[in-house]
């Protein structure tokens, strides 16, 4: 990610979360609303079902009313007595003393009247005791309920009527024997009447819970409402009672409820609010360390090989001179981390990082691009030359390191940025003058060259070519006799590796280190283990010596590898001794001694190779069980240099017969060395005066030679 599309992502993060924080109010506002509407729904149901409620029963309080008047007045008009005394001349008397006293202070009725046979006469008419005159009190409305109910029926005639007092309920039925007369007959009117007074009101009201039921003469606004009618029909008053509003009552308790609620909805969306806000700040500012991170060496705190890329990037619209591009690798690193451990290595790349920041004025950035490789830019006008000095002169004197003295040095390729090229080739081009730097001796500095990368092409081609020989087998086995050194018959052979191309031999000492560096020394390896007991099978009387890469001995597969070539040519292990060099013992040692320990289970023995040019001890001979030691060309060519190159030749091999181990002399080439070697007690010789390396069919031709003369050598004793 550029820095550009970074900064971007920077603020794309809190505006995704200033969005859904706005996303979540909207839908809190809608769900808030949404319970409003529910709540006031509820309460407005709520108060018009029990309004309905209400309704009914005042319904049925006026419809209890009249049955209970009803009732009452056919219990007194269907009574024989009643109707035999109705026609007696003391029909006055008998009223007044069932009925009209009665009415002082009867619960069920404030009035009675009993109308004679011809339906207008008066025999008794009292309200609350005292006598009344009916058709004052009630209007024409009474006779007119007189006239209809005079003929005789099972059922009383019962309405509303408007009195002089207000509203009153009248109960009318013939005065009849319970049993049936005759048609023809002529019958008296019992009368009842009850007023809504009050106390009939406040009877009704427990009954059927109408709380404040009261008569009004017009409907009562903000009241429930029920007509009262006469017999025609015509509303006559109303009853009036205040609504419950149990919905609305309900609402009333539970506001305070809903005010907290309501209050804590309106913390909780400006908490989320400010959480939001918060949230926002905080993840910008990650997303502001994270870009920092991403572009810079978390423990160097220089940028990374990302944020050196990145800068590049901008320089090359904002420098007002093409920056050059200074990769620098420490020599020795490595031994420091592996002398005082890992600690010890980041306080010194820590400490190498301040000094590469501050080594010149003109130096815009540096960078680490992994390990112990740093990058520096430069922009100015100070010379390639004038820079690798100043950053030399940094490794001139030793770090100091918790009293420790730590001596690194550095090696540096430089690439400028003349062309329009982009930062990665730059850095291409840098790193391929770092490599040659390296390749060519630690401590120097090199600028890139397009012969770099011209050697480089050639390199790969080269790398192409060996892979196409290796699998064609084009790469061929020569041998070397190995002699002893008391008797001078070849006692073994040592395999080595020729590649000829028809532009010409290609050097071991080049396509060797090729193959290690390119990933084909294991086939090649392979390849020659296999050619080279190919051959050695026709020579079963002699041992067999094959080189093998430390690369290869690292192998954690190498030694199964070799068993299996073994196996599949059946060949007697015994026969074979791997040669290896002392670098593997060094960059590897456990695993070299696994590959060891594994090969020598089943015979095949180990010769330390080119002992006496490097730093193996006779310890790491005894540590790893070697079966023989070659002394290095080296120590014999001093042979020819004086006194001293022979006493060191001498202590040699005195220390590897100490330790019972053989030792094979190379590069041996006149007769005075074989001689001193001999002597010494050298058992095996190996080096041009005994045979150069030869083809396997001049191997053979030899092998012929020699039985042919030791047979001459046979018949002249016996004549």
């Amino acid at each position: 990610m550029s820095s550009n599309l970074a900064g971007r992502h920077v603020r794309t993060q809190p505006s995704s979360i200033i969005a859904t924080t706005v996303c979540f109010l909207l839908v809190a506002l809608v769900l808030t609303g949404l319970m409003a509407h529910v709540v006031v729904t509820m309460t407005r149901s709520g108060n018009e079902i029990d309004d309905a409620r209400a309704t009914r029963a005042a319904r049925a309080a006026i419809a209890a009313f009249v049955a209970r008047l009803g009732a009452t007045t056919t219990d007194n008009a269907v009574w024989d007595d009643a109707y035999r005394a109705a026609s007696s001349p003391n029909a006055a008397d008998w009223a007044y003393e069932n009925w009209g006293k009665t009415s002082e202070d009867y619960p069920l009725y404030d009035g009675a009247i009993v109308i004679g046979p011809d339906r207008t006469s008066i025999v008794s008419a009292y309200a609350k005791g005292k006598p009344f005159e009916p058709a004052a009190f009630f209007g024409r409305a009474f006779y007119q309920q007189i006239n209809v109910a005079a003929d005789p029926a099972k059922a009383p005639l019962v309405n509303f009527v408007k009195t002089e007092n207000g509203v009153a309920l009248i109960a009318s039925q013939a005065i009849q024997p319970f049993d049936d007369v005759a048609d023809t007959a002529k019958f008296s009117t019992l009368s009842f009447y009850k007023e809504f007074t009050p106390e009939v009101l406040d009877t009704l009201s427990n009954e059927h819970e109408l709380e404040g039921l009261r008569l009004e003469a017009t409907p009562k606004p903000d009241f429930l409402n029920t007509p009262i009618t006469d017999m025609k029909g015509a509303v006559i008053g109303y009853l009036a009672w205040p609504s419950k509003a149990p919905g609305s009552t309900v609402f009333h308790q539970v506001t305070p409820y809903i005010a907290a609620a309501i209050v804590i909805l309106v913390l909780f969306l400006v908490g989320v609010l400010m959480v939001g806000a918060s949230e926002a700040r905080r993840l910008r500012q990650l997303a502001q360390a994270a870009l920092y991170e991403a572009g810079h060496d978390s423990l160097s705190g220089l940028l990374n090989r990302q944020g050196l890329l990145s800068l590049l990037e901008e320089l090359e619209d904002t420098a007002s001179a093409p920056p050059r591009l200074y990769l620098v690798d420490l020599d020795g690193f490595k031994a420091v981390n592996d002398a005082w451990g890992h600690a010890v290595g980041d306080d010194l790349i820590r400490l190498v990082s301040t000094a590469l920041t501050a080594c010149h004025p003109e130096v815009v950035a540096a960078a680490r691009l992994g390990g112990d490789e740093f990058a520096l830019v430069h922009v100015g006008s100070a010379t390639c030359e004038e820079m690798e000095r100043a950053v030399l002169a940094l490794f001139a004197e030793p770090f100091k390191i918790d009293g420790r003295t730590i001596e690194v040095g550095a090696s540096i390729g430089a690439a400028a940025r003349d062309e329009d090229i982009e930062p990665l080739e730059l850095l291409r081009r840098a790193d391929m003058a770092l490599y040659s730097a390296k390749a060519n001796g630690r401590g120097q500095a090199i600028e890139y060259d397009p012969e770099l990368d011209q050697e480089r092409q050639r390199v790969a081609e080269l790398e192409a070519l060996l892979k196409s020989a290796i699998g064609s087998g084009a790469i061929e086995a020569v041998f070397q006799p190995l002699v002893s050194a008391s008797t001078g018959t070849m006692t073994g052979l040592e395999a080595l590796a020729r590649w000829r191309t028809a532009a010409g031999n290609v050097s071991p000492e080049v396509f060797i280190p090729l193959a290690e560096r390119c990933g084909l020394i294991d086939a090649l390896g392979v390849h020659m283990l296999k050619t080279s007991i190919a051959h050695a099978m026709t020579w079963p009387d002699l041992a067999l010596s094959v080189n093998v890469s430390p690369v290869q001995l690292c192998n954690p597969e190498f030694a199964t590898e070799v068993i299996s070539v073994l196996q599949e040519l059946d060949f007697d292990p015994k026969r074979l001794t791997l040669e290896i060099t002392e670098g593997v013992l060094m960059t590897n040692p456990d695993q070299a001694r696994r590959s060891i320990d594994q090969l020598k289970r089943v015979g095949i023995k180990f010769a330390l190779d080119d002992f006496g040019c490097g730093y193996a001890s006779i310890g790491a001979l005894r540590q790893f069980g070697f079966d023989r030691m070659k002394i290095d060309r080296s120590l014999v060519s001093a042979l020819d240099e004086g006194a001293k190159g022979a006493d060191v030749l001498r202590a040699t091999i005195s220390l590897a017969s100490a330790l019972q181990i053989p030792v094979t002399a190379e590069g041996v080439e006149n007769s005075r060395q074989a001689a001193i070697l001999r002597d010494a007690g050298c058992d095996q010789l190996q080096g041009y005066l005994m045979g150069k390396p030869m083809s396997a069919r001049d191997i053979t031709g030899k092998l012929q030679e020699e039985a042919a003369a030791e047979t001459r050598g046979g018949l002249a004793k016996s004549v």
